[in-house]
């Protein structure tokens, strides 16, 4: 499967992911300069932690990257609908196209999306088959990231040693306490905030049901789970193999041959 881009043209999306984009600069530039660094340099802190804080920076921004220009699963204007598969279409009465049962019609994209989840403004995409594995991993490392950041403000504040050889001119320095100040509230939010979209997503998969799905109560039958808990997450990530769920440098394989699921045959 080629790497295909998908980009949605949204002002206001734009302005969302603009906003993440800028929190996590905001702590990946701030928090080795004002607090890993200058601490390894005084023997507090190993270079392991340092190292740890950049693989997971590098890990959510690729996951962002990634999941705001993945294609979530676009349904072609003229699909070739195979025989034994079309009881399993219908049509959408917005754009009057066939699509696979489970899809949805996204307003905001214009297209119909195959077993859409929802449309995110936070990557300006729609969560769908082919990006929604992209987007837990998103959320997983920025609790991740969130949750490492906290961590070195808590220890900054009430832990660490003072610093012994301090340059007290440089501009992070100067304004230490309103830099960590702000660094704690972003990652409050985002630390709150993902924790509760992740939750959301982890119920969703296990019981295969989307978060559309969910709010219109269309698919009752589908509340309770049908599958092994590592069979609707190999299905989603595109792979059996565990580790690989971690991994965003990857091109996802469909497990699925048709389009229709298997708890609907």
């Amino acid at each position: 499967m080629g790497l295909s881009i998908h980009f949605v043209v949204d002002p206001q999306g734009w302005c969302c992911v603009g906003l993440i984009v800028f929190i996590w600069f905001y702590n990946t530039f701030f928090i080795p300069k004002l607090i890993l660094f200058p601490h390894f340099e005084e023997g507090h802190v190993s270079a392991s932690a340092i190292w740890v804080y950049y693989l997971a920076s590098l890990f959510c921004l690729i996951s962002l990257l990634r999941a705001s220009t993945a294609d979530p699963g676009k349904i072609p204007e003229s699909p070739k609908i195979p025989l034994t598969e079309r009881e399993y279409w219908e049509l959408c009465n917005k754009c009057n196209m066939m699509r696979p049962k489970r899809s949805h019609h996204c307003s905001r994209c214009r297209h119909c999306v195959r077993r859409m989840d929802h449309h995110c403004p936070w990557i300006n995409n729609c969560v769908g088959e082919d990006n929604h594995w992209l987007f837990l991993q998103l959320c997983f490392y920025a609790q991740l990231l969130s949750a490492y950041t906290l961590l070195l403000d808590f220890c900054q504040y009430y832990y660490f040693q003072p610093l012994h050889t301090v340059n007290g001119d440089l501009f992070v320095f100067k304004h230490e306490l309103a830099l960590l100040r702000t660094s704690t509230f972003m990652g409050i939010i985002m630390f709150g905030g993902m924790c509760g979209l992740f939750y959301t997503q982890l119920t969703g998969i296990l019981t295969d049901t989307t978060t559309i799905e969910k709010m219109s109560n269309c698919c009752e039958e589908m509340s309770r789970p049908r599958k092994p808990w590592q069979q609707t997450f190999s299905e989603v990530f595109g792979t059996r193999w565990k580790i690989l769920w971690f991994i965003p440098f990857r091109q996802r394989q469909p497990l699925r041959v048709s389009y229709h699921f298997a708890n609907h045959v």
